[in-house]
This record gives structure tokens, sequence and C-alpha cells, in this order.
């Protein structure tokens, strides 16, 4: 089982669009995907397919009340993905955690109790392919994107390419320095992409110098594009790959994905860039 945090505590940059593109992606390749929704606004459910509240059994109800992973499991209509879907009930999810035990690690646990065999979708020929769990994180640095961090190998972070591309994300990174030193140490960053790139200009190209000088290689080579039917999808219940599959943003999610896939030897942080601190 392979664990991926998809945050930014931004808003705005594609995170969610992303983890669901990604991974139905990567089940298009025959992997076993389980995309954990974890922001209460519920997007990634909503986008492969999922009715807002309708399960009987989700996140909340693993996070907070402790219910097995294996109840909150449910399928998609995206062959090869099955989802823990959020609830209206995760908004305050955060105040209700500052009083639980094990408040930071009670995602990891549930994951660390369950067997997860059959947690992802139908994969195909492959049943013995490895799981990829996409946990979606909501924009925030609280207790419900540490649960993430806890949980995960590895962090994946979309950046939004415009001129305050890393505002915000040395937070990111320093709660994640926080998270190795005292929860996780494990955990790695995998890999850093920019999204909704339009044409190419001299400020994009600083950007993206901007970012690869943090990030180096793990800076994907692949760009998200923007792209109205990554827009128009999530409106209708779907994915881009379903709702216009040789869309320029489907090509974009197909070639990161397989990136993603690809990924193994994880950096360690000291690694990734010598001002990784500095970002403002």
């Amino acid at each position: 089982m392979r664990v991926i945090a998809v945050a930014n505590q931004k808003g705005g940059v594609g995170k969610t669009t992303t983890a669901v593109n990604v991974a139905a992606a990567l089940a298009e390749t025959g992997h076993r995907v389980l995309v954990i929704d974890l922001d209460p606004q519920g997007n990634a459910s909503q986008a492969l397919g999922l009715t807002r509240g309708a399960a009987p059994v989700d996140v909340y109800d693993v996070v907070i009340d402790g219910r097995p992973v294996a109840e909150a499991i449910v399928a998609t209509r995206v062959r090869g993905v099955n989802c823990i879907p959020a609830s209206v009930d995760l908004a305050g999810a955060e105040v209700e955690l500052v009083a639980l035990d094990h408040r930071e690690t009670r995602l990891r646990d549930a994951l660390a109790d369950a067997s997860l065999d059959d947690a992802g979708g139908d994969g195909g020929d492959d049943d013995n392919s490895e799981l990829i769990v996409l946990i979606d994180c909501p924009p925030s640095l609280g207790l419900l994107t540490v649960n993430a961090l806890a949980a995960a190998d590895e962090l994946f972070v979309p950046i939004q390419a415009e001129f305050y591309a890393l505002d915000g994300v040395g937070q990111l990174i320093r709660t994640m320095e926080l998270v190795r030193s005292s929860l996780n140490p494990s955990l790695q960053i995998g890999l850093v992409v920019l999204t909704m790139v339009g044409q190419a200009n001299a400020a994009q190209s600083h950007i993206a110098d901007e970012v690869n000088a943090y990030f180096g290689s793990r800076l994907a080579r692949t760009r998200i594009p923007r792209d109205p039917a990554a827009n128009a999808a999530p409106a209708i219940g779907s994915t881009v790959l379903a709702y216009a599959p040789d869309s320029a943003a489907s090509q974009a999610y197909r070639a990161l994905a397989q990136e993603l896939a690809e990924l193994s030897d994880m950096a360690d942080l000291a690694t990734v860039g010598p001002d990784i601190k500095d970002i403002t």
C-alpha cells in the first residue's frame, strides 16, 4: 500500500481536481486506487459520482467515531477507484478532534487496523497490484491535514502557476517537518506539480524556475494546463478523463499519473533544496 497526501492549504490551486483525475488515470493503467476525501467540501466524492451525505458510513465516522475503514469504502463510477467519502459532519471534526485521544494519528491508526485487500476498485488483470491511497486534504493546516500527513508515505503538492505560487507552501513544508519529527519520520515529498498553466510567458517561466529552485527533481515534468473541460466535468459528477478523454487536461493527468507511478526512491526533505526552509 502506498499512501499519498494531496495537500496545499491555499484554495483554488486544483488540488481536488488533480487528486481525482490522477486517481482515474492510475486506474486506467491497472492500478487499484482508494481516494479518501478528507475535505469537508466533499468535492472529490462528488467528482467521483457520489452523492454527498448518502453513504451510511463516511470518513467522519472513521476518524471521529472509530468505525472500521472497510465499512466506509464505497465503489465509484470510475472503474478501479473506490472512495471513503466526506460528509457535512466533517466540518466540525477539527473541533471534535481536539478532545480525542491520539487526535493526530486517528486516520493512520484506522488504516493500520484495516484489511485493505479489497479497498481499491477492480484494477483489471493484475489483482495483486499495489494499492494506491490518495488523501484529498482540506485547504488548511488543521488536525485533518495533520492526520493525513501522519498517515501518508509521501506528500503530493499541486501549485497554481501564478505570481503567488509559493505563498503558503513554506508553512505546509514546516508542518510536514513537524509531522516528520514527532509523528511520521518516513514522510517524504513525492511530487510537486504546476497546475492551471496558461500560455507560456516570461512570468510563468519565472514561476517555474522559482518552484524548481526549491523542489528540484521533485517538480513534475508534466504541467496541468488550463482547460474548460476540467472545470465542466465536476459539475456533472465526472472526472475530466471520462468527460473529455482527449482533452489537453486529460492527456496531462495521464502523463502526471505515469510520473507518480514511476516515482520510487523518496528524496529526503533535506536534499530537496538548500532554501526549502526559506520559502515564504
